[in-house]
């Protein structure tokens, strides 16, 4: 099983041949973000769900009190890089509205039903992101 950095490195160099399905039936997808701070590119694997055109990612941190990294610094600068498999793109990402989470929730939990469990460890609400391409 694929974890962190080598699960990207793999990812990049397999076109998502290796790391794009990873653990009991999920798929992940490869987020570029811009450092908030720092200005440097971070790449993070994440779980995903398509949803018509857009990419659906959560930002759980495994139910932490404080929002991933990733998720502040897309929330300074939503101009991303997608990879899923073999398709790289740049992308707009946006927090999910209050209708959007609640629609797009319970898919996310069915194929990562932990997201449950990480909502109910923390008192902050757990942003759902969604990723569109740019035109």
């Amino acid at each position: 099983m694929l974890f962190g950095k080598e699960h990207v490195e793999r990812y990049q160099a397999t076109d998502g041949e290796e790391g794009h399905d990873w653990v009991k039936g999920t798929t992940v997808l490869l987020l570029t973000t811009t450092g908030r701070k720092t200005g440097k590119r971070y790449t993070t694997p994440l779980i995903y769900r398509s949803d018509g055109a857009d990419f659906v990612v959560v930002a759980s941190n495994g139910g932490a009190p404080d929002s991933p990294s990733w998720y502040k610094n897309l929330t300074a600068h939503p101009e991303v890089g997608v990879q899923v498999k073999g398709d790289r793109f740049t992308a707009h990402a946006r927090t999910a509205s209050t209708q959007e989470k609640a629609r797009l929730w319970p898919l996310m939990a069915e194929v990562w039903p932990d997201y449950d469990n990480y909502q109910a460890k923390t008192d902050r609400p757990i942003p759902v992101v969604i990723l569109q391409r740019a035109e």
